[in-house]
C-alpha cells in the first residue's frame, strides 16, 4: 500500500514540487499558510486540504516542509497545532527548506522522541528546477529513511545525494549557496567590466562559456542579466538569509569564509536598495551602480 504524503509549504518551489507528486500519482494532504493556495492544488487533482500542520501529520506516513526559514519551521514543527502534536510512530518528516543545521538537528531529536524519524533535504534548482522536476537534493539522515523517500525525491528532483546525518543537508546546502552566490557576484563584475570596455555582454558569456570559466550558474541566469528581468527565481532576500546560515556555520567550526562575508553585505545593500524581492542574479544592478554603467549600453 503506497504511503500517504503530505506536503506543508505551497510557495514559489512547493507548489510545483508538490504538482509533480500529485502528477506522478501520489494522494497528497497539503497545508499552507494562506489556505487559498492548497485549495488551489487541490482543484488542481489528487490533494486534499487539511487546516493545520498537526491535521497533516495525523493523516500522513511521511510529511515534506518546504518553508521560507528556521524560525517557519520551527513553529510549523513544534508549534501550536505543530506536526509535533499529529505525528504518528513510525512516520518520517522531510524538511526540504533550508535552515539552520542547528535547528535541525534540534527538531530531529523532538521528532525522534515521538517514534518518528527525520530527513534535512535542501534543494537546488530554484523555481524552474521545481517545476520541471530537476532539482538537487541534499539529504541528511540515516540510510533507511533516505531510501524510503528516494522514490519522492525522483519525482522532484534529478538527483538526491545522501550527504550523511541528520544537519548535514543543511551544511552541504549552506556550502551550494556560497558557491553560487559567489558565481553570480564574479559573473556580474565581468559582465560589467566587458560591456564598459565595449564587449557585448552576450558575447562574454558565449567567449566564458568555452572554457574553464563557464558554469551552470553563468548559464542559468544569463538570459536574466541580458534583458535585466529579476522577476524571482530565487530572491535576494532568501540568498541574504542562506549566507547567513553559512557564515554562521562558518564560526561554529572555525572556518573564515571572508568572500562569502562580502557577498553577504553585496546582498544587504541590495535589500536596503529596494531589491530583496528581486531574483538573486539582479546583484548584478549593485556593480552596475558601481561602475555608473548598465550592461548592453555603450563604452
Amino acid at each position: 500500500m503506497a504511503e500517504k504524503v503530505g506536503f506543508i509549504g505551497l510557495g514559489i518551489m512547493g507548489k510545483p514540487m508538490a504538482k509533480n507528486l500529485m502528477d506522478a500519482g501520489y494522494e497528497l494532504v497539503v497545508q499552507n499558510r494562506s489556505p487559498e493556495k492548497a485549495e488551489e492544488l487541490a482543484n488542481e487533482g489528487n490533494a486534499t486540504t487539511a487546516g493545520s500542520p498537526r491535521e497533516v501529520a495525523e493523516a500522513c506516513d511521511i510529511v515534506i516542509l518546504m518553508l521560507p526559514d528556521s524560525p517557519d519551521v520551527e513553529a510549523v514543527v513544534a508549534g501550536e497545532d505543530g506536526v509535533l502534536e499529529g505525528i504518528q510512530d513510525g512516520a518520517l518528516l522531510v524538511d526540504m527548506s533550508t535552515i539552520s543545521p542547528v535547528v535541525t538537528k534540534e527538531l530531529a531529536e523532538k521528532v525522534g522522541e515521538r517514534g518518528a524519524s527525520m530527513l534535512d533535504a535542501p534543494v537546488s534548482g530554484g523555481d524552474v528546477g521545481a517545476i520541471n522536476g530537476e532539482l538537487s537534493i541534499m539529504v541528511g539522515g540515516s540510510e533507511e529513511d533516505f531510501e524510503r523517500a528516494r522514490p519522492l525525491f525522483d519525482v522532484m528532483g534529478k538527483v538526491a545525494t545522501h550527504v550523511g546525518p541528520v544537519g548535514a543537508g543543511q551544511v552541504v546546502k549552506a556550502c551550494n549557496q556560497i558557491v553560487v552566490a559567489l558565481n553570480i557576484e564574479a559573473v556580474s563584475e565581468a559582465l560589467v567590466l566587458g560591456s564598459k570596455a565595449g564587449v557585448a555582454p552576450e558575447k562574454v558569456v558565449e567567449a566564458l562559456s568555452g572554457g574553464l570559466a563557464g558554469s551552470a550558474v553563468m548559464e542559468a541566469k544569463k538570459e536574466k542579466f541580458f534583458a535585466h528581468d529579476f522577476e524571482p527565481g530565487f530572491s535576494i532576500e532568501l540568498h541574504h538569509k542562506d549566507l547567513g546560515i553559512a557564515l554562521a556555520a562558518g564560526r561554529e567550526y572555525g572556518v573564515a569564509l571572508p568572500v562569502t562575508a562580502i557577498v553577504d553585505q553585496m546582498l544587504e545593500a541590495s535589500k536596503a536598495r529596494g531589491r530583496g524581492d528581486r531574483d538573486h542574479s539582479a546583484l548584478l544592478t549593485l556593480l552596475e551602480e558601481a561602475a555608473q554603467h548598465e550592461i548592453g549600453e555603450g563604452g
